[in-house]
């Protein structure tokens, strides 16, 4: 008898409606949505979502310098250094001495870096679609969540 009732238990909905009203719940549980796609994506480039991105800003952004980059993707200099040392060691990209301020370091991407760059961006310019929205949807989205951070 309690197996059944174990099984109706888990059967039943679970009372969110609460969470379902909070914008970073909502935003959250699509983030842990999509992105498995996202991992699947880049895993055959052994390139892990925040190092796509690292390499999408510096190969749209010559000179960018370390802490341009760091504020821009929210990570803190400490952090982003060790990620910037890592991928270094990779060798997708370099730190140069700015010519322009010698305190502070531009990052280049190796050719090893743009070309696998361009491999994982072709990725997501075939098909980054998200699952049950319409092209006009998705692109209401984005405005939506560029709003929030722009």
């Amino acid at each position: 008898m309690s197996n059944i009732k174990n099984n109706q238990e888990s059967d039943a909905a679970i009372e969110q409606s609460f969470l379902l009203k909070q914008v970073g719940y909502n935003c959250l549980q699509a983030y842990l949505k999509i992105e498995p796609d996202i991992k699947k994506r880049l895993i055959r480039y052994q390139l892990k979502p925040v190092e796509f991105t690292v390499l999408s800003l510096i190969s749209a952004n010559p000179q960018i310098n370390q802490k341009r980059l760091g504020h821009t993707i929210n990570v803190s200099p400490p952090n982003l250094a060790t990620l910037l040392d890592k991928m270094e060691l990779r060798q997708l990209l370099v730190r140069k001495r700015n010519p322009n301020d010698k305190r502070s370091q531009i990052l280049e991407l190796t050719e090893k870096g743009q070309f696998l760059f361009g491999k994982a961006r072709q990725q997501f310019e075939k098909n980054e679609s998200i699952p049950n929205l319409s092209n006009d949807e998705q692109k209401q989205l984005l405005r939506l969540l560029q709003k929030i951070f722009l």
